[in-house]
């Protein structure tokens, strides 16, 4: 009998579609024959990482030889220093991305559900299905998130929610009242996982710091990452804060030393540069102002956001993105999220965005 893989696959796998990243500004330049490209496809820190997180990581390859820590020991005692929690409430991930698989790992059977959103982070459906389990995708009211057609959506077979604050594709996000709300009614059979990946962009009041209900809400799992604001996306560092026996849990299922020595370091050093988080911020808030007013010159109609991307409509998406490419210009089309109409564009540089914008107005006028 012939060998096939196909049918050895466990089927959760099988019929699974691998998560597609933004393309890289290297593949961008040996396709298309452009130089001098920029990407604004990734939702990546234009400034690029604390240059006390560079020095960090610079002093630590004579270690490369050495397995990392993998309690992740000084990273961990940083982040409760920080966030006002103990120790044993964290579980360091390979990005957010590994929190977030392995909460389906520790809960998640095939015969149970999970619920996320419409426009929600594409790795929700894709670890649901790695799982065997059954997707339960809510329509989003106004591109984000329905809490109340979420809550009304859960079912004794419903045992895990995903959240996205603020949600990624679209930059929506969810006042305080709105989800604390939600959580008060969730059966506590159910965990609940708001993804915060974003969260250091968000400057209104009103945004909830989840991290600070979890003594009210065990079945809470709150997961964030080093890779937006902080600009340590190569590195692939991330972090869960839930209840101690959560994390627990969650430190059965994460394999040895899956956060690196390198990235261990530089996140410590990155989490205590506040001058580099705050001009971060400080850019992403003009940058996004910039792009909202060329789109807004342009007659476009976009998504406000409160992350460092933005979604605007551009009518044949597919087509505007091919020549925004062959102007050297990644963005990231979102046909996959459910957007034909729509790019998303991360925030980058003023010079950046006014040079996608001046290739956007080229692009639109070519359809």
């Amino acid at each position: 009998m012939a060998f096939d893989a196909q049918k050895l696959a466990v089927p959760g796998v099988r019929g699974l579609r691998p998560y597609v990243p933004g393309k890289p500004i290297e593949e961008l330049e040996r396709e298309y024959g452009v130089t001098n490209a920029i990407k604004l496809a990734s939702n990546e820190n234009p400034l690029g990482a604390s240059p006390k997180a560079l020095a960090a990581a610079q002093a630590a390859l004579p270690e490369m030889a050495r397995y990392p820590d993998g309690g992740g020991f000084a990273l961990k005692r940083a982040l409760a220093e920080k966030l006002g929690v103990r120790e044993n409430q964290i579980t360091l991930g390979n990005g957010s991305s590994d929190i977030l698989e392995f909460t389906v790992r520790a809960f998640v059977t095939a015969a149970d559900e999970v619920i996320f959103s419409q426009h929600a982070f594409a790795l929700y459906p894709i670890v649901t299905q790695m799982a065997g389990a059954r997707g339960v995708e809510v329509p989003a009211r106004e591109w984000g998130h329905d809490l109340a057609a979420m809550r009304a959506a859960i079912t004794p077979r419903t045992r895990l929610v995903f959240i996205a604050n603020p949600n990624n594709p679209t930059g929506t996000w969810l006042r305080r009242a709105a989800l604390n709300d939600f959580l008060e009614s969730v059966p506590a059979s159910v965990i609940v996982v708001v993804d915060e990946a974003y969260f250091e962009f968000v400057r209104d009041r009103d945004y909830p710091n989840t991290v600070e209900w979890l003594e009210r809400y065990p079945n809470l799992v709150c997961a964030r990452t080093f890779s937006k604001i902080h600009g340590l996306a190569a590195l692939r560092v991330g972090y869960g804060v839930s209840s101690p026996d959560i994390a627990e849990l969650l430190n059965r299922v994460r394999p040895p030393f899956n956060v690196n020595h390198i990235a261990q370091v530089a996140a410590v050093a990155a989490l205590a540069d506040v001058t580099h988080t705050e001009k971060s911020n400080k850019v992403n808030a003009e940058g996004l102002v910039q792009l909202v007013k060329g789109f807004e010159k342009l007659a476009l109609s976009y998504i406000p956001s409160v992350g460092n991307f933005v979604c605007v409509e551009v009518g044949d998406a597919k087509r505007v993105y091919e020549q925004l490419l062959r102007s050297g210009v990644i963005v990231r089309p979102v046909a996959n999220y459910g957007m034909p109409r729509h790019l998303r564009i991360s925030v980058g540089l003023p010079e950046e965005n006014e040079r996608f914008l001046r290739a956007l107005e080229m692009a639109i006028g070519r359809q």
